[in-house]
C-alpha cells in the first residue's frame, strides 16, 4: 500500500511541474529536428488529421514536427492520466472502496479539470477540456486494463489453488 500511495505522489508531483512548465520550456521540436531529420514516417502521417479545438491539426497544416510534437503531447496526456487512475485504482481497492473502478476514473477527471483551470491563470498556458477528455479516455482505459488484469491474475490463482487440491 504505501509504495503505491508513493507511486501516486511521485505522479502528481510530475504533473504538478509539468503543469506550471510554459510551452517554450517543454518544446520538443529542436529534439525532433535532430531525432527525426529524415522524417521517418512522412508519408503516414501526412495521411492523418485531427480536429481540436475547431482546427486541423496535420503535417500540412501544422508542419511534420510540430504535428509529432502533438502526437506525443496529447499521447503523454492519455498515458500519463491513465497511469495515475491506475495508481488511484488500486489506493482504492486496497482501503476496500466499493465503486473503486468509479471513484478513480472521477478522481482523475476532477484532478485533468483542475488542472486545465489553473492552467487558465499561467502565462504561457491554456487550459482545454479537449485535454480533459484525452486525460479522461486515458483514465478509462488504464483502469479497465488494471481491473482486467487483477481479474485475471486471480482466476489464473484460483486455478493454481484447485490444481494442487487435486
Amino acid at each position: 500500500m504505501k509504495k503505491y500511495l508513493i507511486l501516486l505522489g511521485v505522479g502528481l508531483a510530475i504533473l504538478i511541474i509539468f503543469s506550471n512548465t510554459t510551452y517554450q520550456q517543454q518544446t520538443l521540436i529542436p529534439s525532433l529536428r535532430t531525432l527525426l531529420a529524415d522524417k521517418p514516417f512522412y508519408d503516414l502521417l501526412s495521411r492523418i488529421e485531427l480536429r481540436y479545438w475547431d482546427t486541423t491539426i496535420s503535417v500540412e497544416t501544422r508542419g511534420y514536427y510540430h504535428f509529432v510534437e502533438f502526437l506525443i503531447r496529447k499521447s503523454f496526456h492519455f498515458i500519463g492520466f491513465g497511469l495515475l487512475a491506475s495508481l488511484f485504482y488500486i489506493v482504492f481497492r486496497k482501503f476496500k472502496m466499493k465503486l473503486a473502478v468509479i471513484y478513480a476514473i472521477l478522481t482523475t477527471f476532477a484532478l485533468a479539470c483542475i488542472d486545465e483551470y489553473r492552467q487558465t491563470f499561467l502565462a504561457g498556458r491554456t487550459g482545454d477540456f479537449h485535454d480533459v477528455m484525452i486525460d479522461t479516455a486515458g483514465a478509462i482505459t488504464f483502469v479497465i486494463l488494471c481491473k482486467l488484469m487483477i481479474i485475471f491474475r486471480e482466476i489464473i490463482n484460483n486455478r493454481k489453488i484447485k490444481s494442487y487440491t487435486n
